[in-house]
C-alpha cells in the first residue's frame, strides 16, 4: 500500500492565512494539520504529498522537520485556474509512477480523530473503503455529501451531495482506500472529471464495484473555513491554554481555547478563543474569537470574530 495526501488547494475562503500557505500547514492544536495525519500512518506505508508550485517551498520547509519521511510531488501551476483538479493529480502520479499498490488516499486539510490503524484493518482486499462521519444530525448532514449504507451493514448503495432532506447522518470524508485493480477506473474517470474525487466512489457503483464503509464518531473537520477553523481548534483544546517555545504571557486573562505561538509576547490583555501565530505583539488586548497570523503586532484593540493577516500592525491610543 502507499498513502497520497493532496495538500495543493489554494483555500481562498481561509484568506489571508492561506495566501502565501496551504492550508494543510496551517497549525491546529499546536502543530500543522497534515501532522495529525501523518502521525497515524503506519511506517512501512510510503507517504507521498501533492501541492502545487506556489506552495513549494514552504512544503520543502516542513518537510526537514515533518514527523516521519515524505516524498513532494510538486503541480507545476501556481493559481486556482490552472490546477490539474484533486483527483487529476492523482491519476497524474499513478500514470507517472506506474503505481500499482492499493492506495490510502487522504485529503490534507481534513481530521480524522479515528484511529488508522482500526480503518486499515476495516479494509478488504479488493474491496474499495471509504471513512464516513456520523455527524449526529440530518439538519448537519445538509452541509455535506452523505453516504447511503445497506442497513445492517457496511455495503454503500448511493451518494447524495448537500441533500435537501437527507437519508443518512453518515457524511462523506477525505479518507479512502482505493484497490489497486480499481486505479484504472480511477485514471480513465479523472480525465473527464479531474475535480471530482468524491465522484469516482459514485463511478465505482456505476461500474457494479462494491463499495464499503468504515462509519465513526471520533472528532472529524473539514478544515475550509474560518468557522470550521476556529471549531476544531475549540474542540481538540478545550479549556486549555497551548504556550509555544519561547512564548510568553504577563499579567494577562486567558479563557476557553488560547493558543500561544512560537516566540509570541502577550501582556495585559484578556483571551478568549484565540490563535496567536509566532512572533506576535499583543499588549492590552481584548481578543475573542480570533486567528492572528505570525509577526503581528497589537496594542490597545478589542477584535471579535477576525482573521488577520501576516505582518498586520493594530495600535489604538
Amino acid at each position: 500500500m502507499k498513502a497520497f495526501i493532496l495538500a495543493g488547494g489554494f483555500a481562498t475562503r481561509l484568506w489571508p492565512l492561506t495566501e502565501k500557505r496551504a492550508k494543510p500547514l496551517l497549525p491546529l492544536a499546536g502543530k500543522p494539520i497534515i501532522d495529525h495525519m501523518l502521525e497515524q500512518i503506519p511506517r512501512d506505508v510510503p507517504v507521498t504529498v501533492s501541492t502545487n508550485a506556489a506552495f513549494a517551498e514552504g512544503f520543502k520547509e516542513w518537510q526537514k522537520s515533518a514527523p516521519r519521511p515524505t516524498e513532494l510531488v510538486i503541480e507545476q501551476t501556481a493559481s486556482d485556474d490552472q490546477k490539474l483538479g484533486a483527483l487529476g493529480a492523482v491519476a497524474q502520479w499513478i500514470e507517472q509512477e506506474g503505481v500499482n499498490d492499493d492506495l490510502l488516499l487522504l485529503t490534507g486539510d481534513n481530521y480524522c480523530g479515528f484511529s488508522m490503524e482500526e480503518f486499515l484493518a476495516a479494509y478488504e482486499p479488493g474491496t474499495p473503503l471509504l471513512a464516513a462521519y456520523d455527524i449526529g444530525s440530518k439538519e448537519r448532514a445538509k452541509a455535506f455529501g452523505t453516504v447511503i449504507t445497506e442497513p445492517k451493514n457496511k455495503t454503500i448503495l448511493a451518494f447524495e451531495e448537500k441533500p435537501s432532506d437527507p437519508k443518512t447522518t453518515l457524511v462523506s470524508t477525505g479518507c479512502s482506500i482505493i484497490p489497486s485493480g480499481t486505479l484504472p477506473i480511477l485514471v480513465e474517470y479523472a480525465h473527464k472529471h479531474p475535480d471530482n474525487v468524491g465522484g469516482i466512489f459514485e463511478e465505482l457503483l456505476h461500474q457494479k464495484h462494491p463499495v464499503h464503509c468504515y462509519s465513526f464518531t471520533e472528532p472529524w473537520f473539514d478544515i475550509g473555513s474560518f468557522e470550521a477553523y476556529l471549531e476544531a481548534t475549540t474542540i481538540l483544546v478545550g479549556d486549555n491554554q497551548l504556550l509555544a517555545d519561547g512564548a510568553s504571557c504577563e499579567k494577562c486573562e486567558f479563557s476557553g481555547s488560547v493558543i500561544v505561538g512560537k516566540n509570541t509576547k502577550v501582556k495585559d490583555s484578556k483571551l478568549r478563543n484565540v490563535v496567536l501565530f509566532s512572533n506576535c505583539i499583543i499588549e492590552n488586548c481584548v481578543l475573542a474569537d480570533c486567528i492572528i497570523d505570525r509577526n503581528c503586532t497589537l496594542q490597545n484593540v478589542d477584535l471579535t470574530g477576525k482573521m488577520l493577516r501576516e505582518g498586520t500592525v493594530l495600535t489604538a491610543k
